[in-house]
């Protein structure tokens, strides 16, 4: 279990730097590039200066990368890129909520995941678990039962569960059709939850490490449709394939939020597989439905 991990460190604080509660879920792995994803709970709004002086704003700059630099450092790690988002590039966040409190969540994790989905799962537990705790300051910790739940929506319990139930014709299904499509060159098939993170391999030619590395290098992927896929580039071990990424329209509801499944088709570079990924993702639909 602990390689198909892909969200390392949970944290709550507040924007004056309380800190609430921490959550080391994983050891982070070494030498691979991870982001640091910021969620922002707070009750009020960054109100820019018109007049804000330039001189302000550089020392502003210093004093912040100086704290990083000795935060990274410290923790025998580096940081490369820190990259800022306009409000209108995260008005998924602000999704017309109101708010109660001072809360700052962050999470360590896979560069690769889909933020949008990461975000629907911390709003899952700031919504159960944190609002009604709000002043921090003076909240109770957080209980033993309500920790357990947060590990669980953060590493996809409901998902793993639903899909090693059916593990034994999930496992039957991918042996068969990877033989069938063999000659088209389909090399492995993975079930990942709706954040991007694998769950499940049902082939034999890679194993959970090498489908993190192909992950790590596919680049950007877009929004995708229930019932469509696209498709991308990646390389493993120096080679480079295609990358087939379908959506599914079933997955398990925790509390309300809707995770489907998504199905990761490796293939040959030179490989085109047609309607294929929509012909596999029906028979595993018909599974985990």
């Amino acid at each position: 279990m602990s390689k198909k991990l892909t969200i390392y460190n949970f944290s709550v604080i507040t924007s004056n730097g309380f800190p609430y509660y921490t959550l080391d879920v994983k050891e982070a792995p070494n030498n691979i590039k991870l982001n640091l994803r910021f969620f922002d709970f707070s009750k009020e709004e960054l109100n820019l200066q018109s007049d804000f002086e330039v001189a302000n704003s550089f020392e502003l700059n210093a004093g912040l990368v100086s704290a990083l630099f000795k935060f990274a450092r410290a923790m025998s790690k580096n940081i490369h890129i820190l990259e800022f988002n306009s409000d209108e590039s995260l008005s998924f966040e602000k999704d017309k909520t109101q708010f109660l409190g001072d809360v700052l969540i962050t999470c360590q994790t896979e560069s690769y995941l889909f933020h949008k989905s990461v975000y629907a799962k911390i709003k899952l537990i700031y919504d159960s678990l944190i609002t009604y705790k709000i002043p921090l300051e003076s909240a109770i910790e957080i209980l033993p039962v309500q920790e357990e739940k947060i590990f669980n929506i953060l590493t996809d319990f409901e998902a793993k569960a639903r899909v090693s139930e059916h593990k034994t014709q999930l496992k039957r299904l991918g042996n068969d059709f990877l033989k069938e499509m063999k000659n088209y060159g389909l090399r492995d098939v993975c079930i990942t939850s709706f954040d991007l993170s694998p769950i499940m391999i049902l082939g034999k030619k890679y194993s959970f490490d090498s489908i993190h590395e192909i992950l790590r290098n596919i680049g950007n992927v877009p929004e995708i449709p229930p019932l469509n896929w696209v498709y991308r580039q990646s390389t493993h071990a120096g080679e480079q394939i295609w990358v087939y990424i379908y959506k599914s329209d079933v997955g398990p509801t925790i509390e309300g939020l809707f995770e489907p499944y998504l199905y990761l088709l490796f293939c040959d570079l030179n490989s085109y597989l047609g309607e294929i990924p929509e012909v596999l993702g029906n028979k595993i639909n018909r599974i985990l439905n």
